[in-house]
C-alpha cells in the first residue's frame, strides 16, 4: 500500500458517519493512544481508530486538554454520553495515561503528583477502564539508587491500595531512565500489591540494548499493556533522541517483540503509541494509524495469534 493509497483510506474514514456501528466481533486486540492524534475531537477520534479497526483507545489526552478528568467528554452528564460512543463503534478504553511520576522526592511536588493519579484513579472506574498509568521516572542526582526504587514502590503500593477497591490496576510504563528489567524488578517487587503491574514500552527497552525475549522473561509476568512504535537514529544525537518511522521501516524489531507476546500467551492490547504531540514533524496520523493496524494484522498473523 502507497502513501497515496494510505491517505485515501484516511480520507474515505473522515467522510464516514460520526459513530461506526459495532462490529467489535473478531477485531484483533489492536489499540492506539490519542498522544498521536492531538488535533483531533472526540468525534473524529471515534470515527476514525473504529474505522481502521483498533478495538480500544488509549487515552492521553483529547486536543489541548492532557488532564483526563478534567475533558469535557468526561465531565457530568457527557460520560455517558462518552461511553455510548464507545459502544455504537464497538471500542474499549484500554487505560487512561496519567503523567504521575513516582520518582519525585519533593514532599509538595510528589503530593500532586499522587493526586492526580488518584483523579485518574477515580474516573478509571466510572469508565470501568482496568489500568491508569503512571512513570517510574528518573533517579535522584546523588540519592542512592535503592532509596529512589523504595520511594517508587511505596507510591505505587498506596496508589495500588487505593486502585484495589474501586477495580483498577496502576500499571508502570518503562520510561525515562527506568528502562532496563535491572531497574523496573525492584520497583514492581517492592510495591507488594496485587493492583500493580507493567506497561512493557518495548521501543524504550530495544533502544536500551535488550532483546524482546529477554525483557519478557523478566518482566512478562507483570505485564498488563504495551507500547509499540518503530524508529530510527539521529546522526549525532544520544541513543534514546529518535526519529519516529511507520512501523517496520525503522530498526526496532516490533515483529519480533508481538511473536514473543503471542508465544507466551500475552492477553493484553497491542498499543500504537505514535509521539505526534510531541513530535509535530513525524506522519500525521492519517497515515501512520491505518499503516500501523495494517502491518499489526500481518504480524499478528505471522506470529499465530488466535483470539
Amino acid at each position: 500500500m502507497t502513501r497515496r493509497d494510505l491517505m485515501r483510506l484516511a480520507a474515505a474514514a473522515v467522510a464516514s458517519p460520526a459513530i461506526v456501528p459495532a462490529q467489535s466481533a473478531g477485531r484483533l486486540p489492536i489499540a492506539v493512544s490519542t498522544l498521536g492524534c492531538p488535533k483531533w475531537d472526540w468525534n473524529t477520534i471515534v470515527r476514525n481508530t473504529s474505522g481502521w479497526g483498533f478495538a480500544a483507545l488509549e487515552m492521553r489526552g483529547i486536543q489541548d486538554q492532557m488532564d483526563l478528568p478534567k475533558c469535557a467528554e468526561f465531565s457530568g452528564t457527557r460520560l455517558k454520553g462518552t461511553q455510548r460512543d464507545l459502544a455504537a463503534a464497538g471500542l474499549h478504553i484500554s487505560d487512561l495515561g496519567a503523567s504521575a511520576q513516582m520518582h519525585e522526592p519533593d514532599p509538595v511536588k510528589r503530593a500532586k503528583h499522587m493526586d492526580e493519579a488518584r483523579r485518574f484513579i477515580d474516573l478509571a472506574h466510572e469508565l470501568g477502564t482496568p489500568y491508569v498509568r503512571v512513570f517510574p521516572n528518573q533517579f535522584v542526582p546523588g540519592e542512592d539508587k535503592q532509596v529512589t526504587f523504595a520511594r517508587i514502590s511505596a507510591g505505587l503500593h498506596e496508589l495500588g491500595e487505593y486502585a484495589r477497591p474501586a477495580g483498577v490496576t496502576v500499571i508502570v510504563e518503562s520510561h525515562g531512565e527506568f528502562r532496563r528489567g535491572e531497574d523496573l524488578i525492584p520497583i514492581l517487587e517492592g510495591a507488594k500489591s496485587k493492583n500493580v503491574a507493567f506497561l512493557w514500552d518495548a521501543h524504550h527497552t530495544c533502544v536500551e540494548g535488550e532483546k524482546p525475549a529477554d525483557t519478557y522473561a523478566q518482566l512478562g509476568k507483570y505485564t498488563r499493556h504495551t507500547h509499540l512504535k518503530d524508529s530510527l537514529p539521529i546522526a549525532g544525537k544520544p541513543k534514546e533522541d529518535r526519529h519516529y518511522v511507520l512501523t517496520g521501516t525503522g530498526e526496532i524489531p516490533v515483529k519480533e517483540t508481538v511473536a514473543v507476546l503471542v508465544r507466551n500467551g500475552y492477553k493484553g492490547y497491542y498499543c500504537f503509541e505514535w509521539e505526534k504531540r510531541w513530535h509535530p514533524e513525524i506522519d500525521e496520523p492519517e497515515v501512520a494509524f491505518p499503516h500501523y493496524a495494517r502491518t499489526m494484522r500481518q504480524y499478528l498473523a505471522d506470529a499465530g495469534f488466535k483470539a
